[in-house]
């Protein structure tokens, strides 16, 4: 199976290379403000606004006239800027024609929009080097990472961030889907817990922003005190950047161990049909919803699953995983400071657990929706519950040790 994928790896280029970086992430950022305001004024007048190959035409004809110094610079930089203008702009007009709130699209800022360029074109990778276009051969700092062969390379997104610069390399290649034998599991998401499985498996929230927002308040203070522009500031403004850097890395790799693990070992996984928008407009919550990062949780689910042949079950937003009663079905009041539920039949089970186990029995109860080929045949608003299903499903994780297992997100595996 032929899919596309991206390697993300550091660059360690010289002086001369890093001064080119610069100047093509400028010509990536002066081609996209140059493109907005020709669509604007075409738009102001009452006019639709050219394309992107329009857009490239009458580039081309200044680069020979006026703009000579974008030819210091790779061509396919200034057409990726104006092709992405474009994408821009479709998801604003479908936006509003969908209802979604999709802004119109804003110029990019020298100061604050990161350093960004996309390349096209002959690009080759060695073991320790990346051949780039106007660029030549940039070291990399992890050798053997991005593949060499059996790969059609499309295209490389250099970026800055925090002083270092990466390069992603998206290939398309070929992939030997294995086949998944492994058991369904549910998955409930939380922020204390970032995962409880429903074979009893609690995987803790590191929480990296939280961690650091002692070390963040006192660095920011201290800008703020400074001159505006100095070398201080400008100082500062770095190792406030590096901060934040490394809390979004100790989040990714969190989430990228956690959903390999799970696509590897898990045949069925049954995940909630979460609104992370809408939740964090809880003004309590939000930052601890933020940093647990369940969109991007269920992001890596999704397409890690297609690589290691397993599923990805959805269940409804509004399906009363927490409140349902795993034992007899039984609907409790189970209020945000209440960790454990306790029912009328007798039941007292760790909320998250119990919502991993009702979540499990989604998936046993969806069997009789799908016909012989495997593809529905009646909605999941539907699906019933079997009560039958449920008290086994309870027994048979008690027995195999149900929360007893924790896993830190310290170590490189869960186990």
């Amino acid at each position: 199976m032929k899919i596309t994928r991206a390697y993300r790896t550091e660059l360690d280029p010289n002086r001369a290379q890093l001064a080119k970086l610069c100047q093509h992430a400028a010509v990536a950022r002066w081609s996209y403000n140059w493109g907005l305001a020709k669509k604007k004024t075409a738009l102001d007048e009452g006019l639709s606004p050219p394309s992107s190959y329009s857009l490239q035409l009458e580039l081309n004809r200044l680069k020979r006239s006026s703009h000579a110094w974008l030819y210091e610079s790779s061509k396919s930089v200034p057409q990726t800027s104006l092709d992405d203008l474009d994408v821009a702009f479709k998801n604003f007009l479908r936006g509003r024609r969908g209802g979604q709130r999709v802004g119109f699209p804003q110029f990019k800022s020298r100061k604050r929009t990161p350093a960004r360029f996309r390349l096209t074109g002959v690009i080759r990778v060695f073991h320790r080097h990346l051949q780039l276009p106007r660029l030549g051969k940039v070291r990399l700092k992890e050798a053997g990472y991005v593949p060499t062969r059996d790969t059609h390379i499309m295209s490389a997104t250099v970026s800055e961030r925090a002083g270092r610069w990466y390069v992603s390399v998206t290939v398309e290649e070929d992939v030997a889907v294995p086949e998944n034998n492994g058991s369904s599991v549910g998955l409930d998401v939380g922020i204390n817990r970032l995962a409880t499985l429903s074979d009893g498996t609690v995987v803790l929230n590191p929480r990296p922003l939280e961690r650091s927002r002692r070390k963040l308040t006192s660095t920011q203070r201290a800008l703020a005190r400074k001159q505006p522009g100095s070398r201080n500031a400008a100082r500062l403004r770095l190792r406030l950047a590096r901060i934040h850097a490394r809390v979004a890395n100790l989040r990714r790799d969190q989430l990228h161990k956690l959903t390999t693990q799970l696509t590897r070992t898990k045949s069925l996984i049954v995940i909630e049909d979460l609104a992370p928008s809408l939740m964090i407009r809880n003004r309590h919550l939000a930052r601890a919803i933020s940093d647990a990062g369940f969109a991007e949780l269920r992001r890596q689910l999704e397409y890690k699953a297609i690589w290691y042949g397993s599923r990805i079950l959805v269940a409804p937003r509004f399906f009363p995983s927490t409140k349902m009663c795993s034992n007899c079905g039984a609907l409790n009041e189970v209020p945000l400071s209440v960790r454990v539920v306790t029912c009328a039949c007798g039941m007292t089970l760790d909320r998250d657990l119990n919502a991993a186990l009702n979540l499990i029995a989604v998936a046993a109860s969806s069997a009789d929706a799908l016909n012989a080929c495997g593809e529905n045949v009646r909605p999941f608003s539907e699906w019933r519950i079997s009560e039958k299903q449920e008290p086994g499903l309870l027994r048979a994780a008690l027995e195999n040790g149900a929360s007893s297992t924790v896993v830190t997100g310290r170590r490189n595996s869960i186990s």
